[in-house]
């Protein structure tokens, strides 16, 4: 057995990139051991900002002989086929080929019996194709070469230990110039380099057991989350020193751990000057353009107190380190200071006027214009979020878009919201129209808290319908992978926001309410030639938009285990609008069809259908009208009447009580009756008013169960 340590050492690597390269380095070489039949026991992938490694163990030493066939001409096929046929093959004559009957006929099989590779020539194919294949977001060409990396790789480090102890060299060459065939600038070999500064020397490295240990005497750590460790234990210590803590950030952990090899974490201090600034200001300061770690108190407060995370070990001890970094925070705080008090001058209604100096998107208008339709939509969702009330809400989304105005949102983007919140409470607003302002953007993400306050609700639910009414119907809709106005996010924020509150929002008229908004602007739009006048058979844009929605809902709660196809029947009902009563509808639905009843019914329903389609289809005619009782001539027939009918009238007052559990059980009640009505009656008697109007009862089987949901798009 073999293991293969494999190293890239290039320029720096973004840090947003390495996670994702580690593991599409480990995912594809993997691969494509596995297709050559070479795979390995274990594998491992790390990254530090200047290389991508993978360790694979328990490689075999050769690949197996295998056995290649290619399919060829019928036998008795002309001359000029078969001829053909040998000579891709290599073959001489008819006689060295094999003939095989497919059950189509026979034919000719060329089969080559392939000696298996060593490895180190089957791992020189496999990395070579790697590198040429990579998947980098981005990528760039360097010194002439027509090969793509990441970023100038300088190393290829590329050997194989044998269980013996023998060490050999992946005889890999790449940014081989394969129109001059000039010598490669790359050939794998067996050593590495330490850190940049402290120890950039030469290292050879025996095997892939020594690697990390190899490097960590040179000042690498190579394992990302061992540097991760590094940073939250001394970053925790340095913090504890003062009586606080690190405040937790996943994200910037994960960015300032791709940006070092060898972190060293020291402490800095804050200003006192600086703490009256809103937390946000100091945070987003730190972490958006410094990338430092903000520390709190044990209450959750902000602390005049930073947390660096540094590259290298200075003879001082990190005084100069700190206080360049103090430096540096202290111009850019003094900046956000100076923004601050400029902003306070004015109040947030005087920026209003301000928002149509920006464009929201060239179709759509100005922001002042989505804030004026955000206002009309808001007059509209109050009616259905209990508490909210009309005149606070309408004054929240009139100021909610203001503060993009402000100088400080200009310097901090991030803010947005938030320091229209801290204005709006500097103007005297009523605290919760200055909360509905920071929350209208929320949630920006499927880890983000939903608003659950009635003014931050209605504010939230304005913006993002109104966002998607307004690129739906100027036909920007997502297509594929391809979502540049994020509609998505938004359609599942609005899912989020309706289902975490239990609100009875119908969706119907609402995103009538926001259409009815952009009708004008899209006339004058299509006159003007901008926009293309629809098409005969284009979808109107409030289907288009509640199809969307049910797309988004069936994502959200298939990720809660809801069969999709169960979301697509209750949606497909006609009066079916209301998400939480959906979800709770397609919840129901899934238990009952996970019981035997349930099962069996579904099965005897399809059955039904099909009887009752092709009998309309031959006949011509609908059988779709009421059951003639008279004329139910067995006992199965008039039992299955019976429980139809009462079925039908329970589970219709179940329904409208929204107990679906409840409805459920009502259509249970059906399984007996309508088994014994298959095994005991024909339908397609010679009596022909008998047999219409079996075909009735059957319909009616398909009646009383889609008024549940629509079982016909019940998939399995």
């Amino acid at each position: 057995m073999s293991d293969l340590l494999l190293e890239l050492f290039s320029e720096e690597i973004p840090a947003r990139m390495q996670e994702r390269a580690a593991e599409d380095l480990r995912r594809l070489v993997e691969t494509k051991l596995a297709a050559l039949q070479l795979s390995g026991t274990a594998a491992r992938s790390y990254v530090t900002p200047r290389r991508l490694a993978l360790v694979v163990e328990g490689l075999p030493e050769h690949q197996p002989d295998r056995e290649v066939e290619v399919k060829g001409p019928r036998v008795g096929a002309p001359e000029q086929a078969i001829a053909g046929f040998l000579r891709s093959a290599g073959f001489a004559s008819i006689e060295q080929t094999e003939i095989r009957d497919t059950g189509k006929g026979s034919f000719h099989f060329a089969v080559n019996r392939v000696a298996g590779q060593a490895i180190e020539t089957a791992l020189a194919q496999i990395l070579t194709e790697v590198l040429d294949t990579f998947p980098w977001p981005k990528s760039m060409r360097w010194a002439g070469h027509s090969v793509r990396w990441v970023r100038p790789l300088h190393n290829i480090l590329a050997i194989l230990t044998r269980d013996d102890g023998e060490r050999t060299i992946v005889p890999l060459a790449w940014a081989l110039d394969r129109d001059t065939e000039t010598p490669s600038v790359l050939e794998a070999n067996g050593h590495t380099y330490g850190h940049r500064f402290m120890a950039p020397e030469r290292i050879e490295i025996p095997d892939h057991h020594e690697y990390q240990s190899s490097l960590r005497d040179a000042r690498v750590i190579v394992d990302p989350a061992e540097r991760k460790r590094t940073i939250l234990t001394e970053g925790a210590k340095l913090a504890a020193s003062e009586g606080l803590r690190v405040k937790e950030d996943a994200g910037l952990l994960d960015e300032v751990a791709g940006l070092v090899e060898w972190p060293v974490v020291r402490m800095g201090r804050i200003e006192p000057r600086f703490m009256a600034l809103p937390p946000e200001v100091l945070t987003t300061s730190m972490r958006t353009h410094q990338k430092y770690f903000a520390c709190e108190t044990s209450d959750g407060k902000v602390a005049p107190f930073f947390i660096v995370v540094g590259n290298t070990i200075t003879r001082d001890g990190g005084v100069q380190m700190i206080a360049g970094n103090e430096r540096v925070l202290r111009a850019r705080l003094s900046d956000a200071q100076f923004f601050w008090d400029l902003d306070r001058r004015s109040n947030l209604e005087s920026r209003v006027g301000k928002l149509d100096e920006r464009v929201f998107h060239a179709k759509l208008g100005s922001v002042y214009d989505k804030m004026e339709r955000m206002a009309k939509l808001a007059d509209v969702l109050v009616q259905f979020v209990p508490g909210a009330e009309p005149f606070a809400a309408r004054r929240a989304v009139l100021l909610a878009k203001a503060d993009l105005s402000s100088a400080l949102v200009g310097e901090f983007p991030e803010l947005q919201g938030i320091m229209g919140r801290y204005l709006a409470l500097h103007d005297g607003e009523r605290p919760e129209v200055a909360e509905a302002i920071a929350r209208h953007y929320a949630p920006a993400g499927i880890s983000d808290a939903t608003p659950s306050a009635p003014l931050d609700i209605v504010a939230a639910l304005a913006d993002k319908l109104d966002t998607l009414a307004g690129f739906f119907a100027i036909r920007e809709k997502p297509t594929g992978s391809k979502d540049p106005f994020a509609l998505r996010r938004a359609a599942l924020g609005v899912i989020r926001i309706i289902l975490d509150n239990g609100l009875r929002l119908p969706l119907v008229p609402v995103i009538q309410a926001a259409l009815k908004e952009m009708a004008v602007l899209v006339m004058n739009l299509v006159a003007s030639g901008q926009l293309p006048a629809p098409a005969p058979d284009e979808a109107l844009a409030d289907a288009a938009l509640l199809d969307f929605f049910a797309d988004r809902l069936k994502v959200f709660l298939r990720e809660q285990g809801v069969r999709h196809d169960l979301v697509t029947a209750v949606f497909a009902l006609d009066d079916e609008d209301d998400l939480f009563r959906l979800r709770a509808r397609a919840l129901a639905l899934q238990g009952f069809l996970g019981t035997d009843d349930g099962a069996n019914l579904l099965v005897a329903y399809r059955r039904a259908s099909k009887i009752v389609a092709i009998e309309e289809k031959k006949d011509g005619a609908a059988y779709r009208d009421a059951v003639d009782r008279d004329q139910l001539a067995q006992p199965e027939e008039r039992a299955l009447a019976a429980a139809l009918a009462e079925t039908g009238e329970a589970s219709d007052a179940l329904l409208k009580a929204e107990d679906f559990t409840g409805a459920m059980a009502q259509l249970a009640k059906l399984r007996r009756p309508v088994d014994d009505f298959f095994e005991q009656v024909t339908v397609n008697v010679d009596n022909p008013d008998l047999r219409a109007n079996r075909l009735r009862l059957l319909a009616q089987i398909w009646t009383t169960l889609n008024r549940v949901a629509d079982f016909s798009k019940i998939e399995g």
